[in-house]
């Protein structure tokens, strides 16, 4: 079964960085990547309308200019309450230590990640939706 994940960040080496970490993994992969909140929200209602339903994982870059990662959470839960919210990942430098305290007490962030993207906890995250899916 194919796996979508989507990356949002402004960083384009991080953004790349951890696209190749996702495409040097074994598994079958959609990788969608966008550069900023709203072009992830416009990803999402594109995959929703094509697919009827989210990508499966998200990694998800907090401090962007535009909409930052918060907004684009806040907006993920209003727009899409009907459907089965990803999990999503902070991909992020954590330059505010408030931030990682944050991301920890999230209701919908699943894990947050020091950039760049390591292999080994690629295959945790892996391994934590292959569980998620089996059980729901």
């Amino acid at each position: 079964m194919k796996l979508t994940t989507c990356i949002i960040d402004d960083d384009m080496v991080s953004q790349f960085a951890t696209r190749y970490c996702i495409q040097q993994s074994p598994g079958d992969f959609e990788i969608i990547t966008c550069s900023s909140g709203e072009e992830g929200l416009k990803a999402c209602l594109s995959f929703v309308e094509e697919h009827d339903k989210l990508p499966d994982i998200i990694f998800l870059d907090l401090v962007m200019d535009g909409m930052n990662g918060w907004d684009f959470l806040e907006n993920l839960q209003n727009l899409f309450k009907e459907h089965s919210l990803p999990s999503v990942y902070v991909l992020s430098a954590f330059t505010n230590s408030s931030d990682r305290t944050i991301a920890k007490g999230h209701g919908l962030i699943a894990g947050y990640v020091d950039k760049p993207l390591s292999r080994s906890y690629l295959q945790k995250i892996l391994k934590e939706d292959e569980k998620k899916r089996t059980v729901s």
